[in-house]
């Protein structure tokens, strides 16, 4: 089967066509880091991640290049910075980190390229003198706009109205501006802001240029696939394809535009600013990584989806079931058809999960090409990457144990027995239970012996 993709930019699903399928290129759109990254924001991550994944398959991993950015200049940054009293750089770095570490936590391959907005400012500044000169672009008081009217069909990616436009935008009345539409390529800093010199004066980018910017220098004037989040259609992407196509002599930017449904929590989009975020990384303190992942991959990239802690338990009993059936199953077997086929069809992730049940069916009766089969083929999708045995024994950071004072309080226990001095096996299982661990007594029915085996209270 053909790869078939939804394309925002004609709104209907056409067969993947690379420009070169020697040197496939994607582009998403990455966080601005200026605080920890809500579940949310993973979701565009694993989207990505399956289709890099799935393009990997079938070019080869040699062959396709995946850029995902980091916003690391922003004023919500400068306003965090200043609010704990650290320098911007200081507050990105380890904003940056955690939310690497998070993301791969996750199960996502790390990106080809990861730039910063901050390490492209020469780029930006390039770009922007292009647009002045062709006319698209003007300096106004220390700024530099985007001339929208110089782009007669600006809107036509988003297919909105202009009133809505403007709404949406959340345009700045300035008097320095020709249109109330035009946005900023570079504003003015003062001695309290970071800025570069520039031709227009120390200043710092405006958002839509850096991504403009980040992806030419990387993936060329035109690429293959741009994704992101619904969130981003308008403006950010559209302000994208206007800087890009008015300094590129009306190149297209990218031949498919994919974006993911927002993730939304008791009916409302999660976002910082609704403050009904659940952090990726306190997620991840509470459950398995491939609990989180599958969860996501519930439901169709393109449509919301309804984050509840119900979801999550049902996607790690699942994924209890796969590790079972598949501790003893080799890697490298072939990948189900059914699987690729769903996965090749938009991204398919909820048909493919429904072939990855009917093959542990066939496994849960013994088959052993099944077992295989659904284990290579669930890691196309990021997810078996753990060893059944870490599986088994992962428990929530609130629950973490020092499983060798365990056994050996066990020890202690059984000795205490054996010497009938019930009192301190008492006393040590007390100890156990206060530490959170479940004990069992059972006998062996080989030596008589009692066994005692332990897990911790979820």
């Amino acid at each position: 089967m053909t790869l078939t993709l939804y394309n925002t930019l004609t709104r209907r699903k056409e067969p993947f066509q690379p420009i070169d399928p020697t040197n496939v290129r994607m582009y998403v759109c990455g966080p601005t880091v200026y605080d920890l990254a809500h579940i949310g924001n993973a979701r565009p991550v694993i989207v990505f991640d399956v289709l890099f994944r799935l393009l990997r398959h079938i070019y080869g991993a040699e062959h396709v290049t995946y850029v995902r950015n980091i916003t690391d200049i922003d004023d919500k940054i400068n306003a965090r910075a200043a609010r704990d009293g650290v320098s911007i750089r200081e507050l990105t770095d380890k904003t940056a980190a955690i939310y690497q570490e998070d993301m791969a936590g996750l199960g996502n391959l790390p990106p080809s390229h990861e730039p910063r907005a901050t390490d492209t400012i020469p780029e930006i500044i390039a770009m922007i003198r292009v647009l002045i000169a062709g006319g698209h672009a003007y300096e106004a008081e220390g700024h530099v706009l985007f001339d929208v009217p110089s782009m007669p069909d600006y809107g036509s990616f988003s297919r909105r109205p202009l009133e809505e436009m403007i709404s949406g935008a959340r345009v700045d009345v300035a008097p320095y501006k020709k249109n109330p539409m035009d946005f900023v390529l570079w504003k003015p800093s003062d001695e309290s802001q970071p800025g570069w010199e520039s031709p227009w004066g120390r200043g710092r980018p405006g958002w839509h240029i850096e991504c403009s910017a980040m992806s030419e220098m990387l993936l060329g004037e035109t690429f293959d696939i741009h994704g992101g989040g619904t969130d981003l259609l308008f403006p950010h992407h559209e302000n994208e394809i206007a800087q890009s196509a008015c300094a590129h002599g009306g190149k297209k930017l990218a031949g498919y535009w994919l974006h993911n449904g927002m993730l939304e929590l008791k009916g409302e989009k999660m976002a910082k600013s609704v403050g009904n975020v659940v952090t990726a990384h306190g997620l991840l303190e509470l459950w398995p990584a491939d609990a989180l992942r599958l969860q996501m991959l519930m439901t169709h990239y393109r449509h919301p989806l309804e984050w509840t802690e119900e979801r999550t338990r049902e996607a790690r009993a699942t994924l209890d079931h796969w590790y079972e059936l598949t501790a003893e199953a080799p890697d490298g077997a072939p990948l189900c058809a059914d699987v690729l086929e769903a996965l090749e069809d938009d991204l398919n992730t909820p048909q493919a999960i429904a072939a990855l049940h009917a093959l542990r069916l066939e496994a849960a009766k013994g088959a052993k090409p099944a077992a295989a089969c659904l284990k290579s083929s669930a890691r196309l999708m990021g997810l078996l990457q753990a060893t059944p045995v870490a599986w088994k024994a992962w428990r929530p950071a609130s629950l973490a144990v020092d499983d060798a004072k365990v056994e050996a309080l066990i020890a202690a226990r059984n000795a205490a027995r054996k010497a009938k001095d019930f009192k301190a096996a008492d006393r040590i299982r007390d100890e156990l239970a206060a530490m959170g661990i479940q004990l069992k007594d059972a006998k062996d029915p080989a030596t008589g012996e009692i066994v005692t085996t332990w897990e911790v209270k979820r």
